[in-house]
């Protein structure tokens, strides 16, 4: 079956609310681990791994750091209307490059409450360096189901990442039914956590602390971080009744060709993905290749990866190591240090993994996109994974357990 047909209505389980962790555990690597391998489950926790995983094996981390995307302004009459800031608009290359916008920036934002805000500017306030600041936000137009905004500022030496840490909200997933604390300010981050862009955290790497991340090298397992910017679609449930209806979110990836020398030389080994967004960059990586091989002259800005590129290829496709090695040359004939494109990638039943051996990854929600991602891992055996999750009192969702997940394909 292609997955264009598949159904979301095959990919739900019973979640009752208490098993949705609303708060983190109070040591990182103590939470729990499921390891599912050669069809066999069995239980740990993360500070094993060091002692679970072989030696050699690589191990690639999203380092995308969540921003306070939750701006509240005020109306010229005194009521609030809330501000989530989505993502860049497209007149920007990247989100880095946006974020460092100073005094004026254009953001692709939902508004809470968008009826009450009728016309004209709204503002808010904040104190920094004893200054009040003050930060107006004016409509600008929509695109999709998302307003544009203009955000204009008076400090010229803040930049827009320094204005969201300043005067913004941590964005806690919808599901957790709560306001982000002082708490969540550390514990919503990874310890690895280096480039603003994110609305929601690559929750598998929630997991890690220095000090695991220590022992991991001193077992000669190696490290390597890419950067896929986790978008509000994340969240975005299935609401068609089959895949091929259904609009897969667009992510902003950003990988140095360092790492991409690293992975190539690591395929050898097991290369294991920490997250869903590690997963989605690294075989993404692989399709970019294959284009490149396919259209040697292809313009960068046609270089990305839509929804359903993995699955339209009848003829024999090239190895990981020729795509990878395509891709390399491809940015260093260009004199690019980094590939900073967007990729639409739906993981779902009949993908064939090229890169990743082995997941590690939380608990998900019912029919999402997500979920169809663990099942192309797992095959029909998610069921049995996630009913012994639930069996074992596993904690579900961003803040909950995580399990490592080897491809049974």
């Amino acid at each position: 079956m292609h997955p264009k047909d598949l159904s979301i209505q095959d990919f739900s389980y019973d979640l009752p609310d208490e098993r949705i962790a609303r708060y983190p555990v109070a040591e990182r690597d103590l939470s729990k681990l499921l390891i599912y391998k050669d069809a066999n489950i069995t239980t740990d926790v993360y500070r094993s791994l060091p002692d679970i995983l072989p030696a050699d094996t690589l191990l690639i981390f999203n380092n995308t750091k969540v921003v306070e995307a939750r701006l509240y302004f005020h109306k010229p009459t005194g009521g609030a209307i809330e501000i989530f800031c989505l993502e860049p608009d497209d007149r920007y290359a990247d989100v880095t490059s946006a974020m460092m916008q100073k005094q004026q920036v254009y953001w692709k934002c939902l508004i809470g409450g968008a009826k009450k805000w009728k016309e004209g500017p709204l503002s808010l306030s904040f104190t920094w360096n004893d200054q009040a600041v003050k930060v107006s936000a004016e409509k600008i137009g929509m695109v999709q189901d998302a307003f544009i905004i203009l955000f204009h500022w008076d400090e010229a030496d803040l930049s827009f990442a320094d204005i969201l840490h300043h005067a913004g909200n941590l964005p806690l997933p919808p599901y957790m039914d709560r306001d982000a604390e002082d708490a969540d300010k550390e514990r919503y981050q990874t310890v690895y956590a280096k480039h603003d862009g994110s609305v929601a955290a690559p929750t598998a790497g929630l997991h890690f602390t220095e000090s695991l991340l220590t022992e991991l090298a001193k077992k000669n397992i190696h490290t390597e971080f890419v950067t896929l910017h986790v978008g509000a679609g994340t969240f975005k449930p299935v609401k068609a009744a089959v895949m091929q209806d259904h609009e897969m979110h667009a992510e902003y990836i950003d990988v140095s060709v360092e790492s991409i020398q690293k992975i190539r030389q690591s395929l050898p080994y097991n290369i294991i993905t920490v997250g869903t967004t590690s997963l989605r960059t690294v075989e993404s990586l692989y399709w970019l290749g294959k284009k490149i091989i396919d259209h040697p002259t292809i313009d960068m800005n046609d270089l990305y990866v839509d929804q359903w590129d993995a699955y339209n290829n009848k003829e024999v496709l090239p190895s990981a190591d020729m795509a990878l090695q395509a891709l390399e040359n491809y940015l260093l004939e260009k004199k690019l240090h980094r590939l900073v494109t967007k990729t639409r990638i739906i993981i779902a039943p009949g993908y064939s993994f090229q890169i990743m051996k082995a997941l590690i990854t939380n608990f998900h929600q019912p029919q999402s996109t997500l979920l169809l991602l663990v099942a192309a891992i797992t095959g029909d055996d998610w069921r049995t994974i996630y009913q012994y999750a639930l069996d074992h009192d596993f904690r579900f969702l961003s803040y909950g357990d995580g399990s490592l997940l080897w491809n049974r394909n």
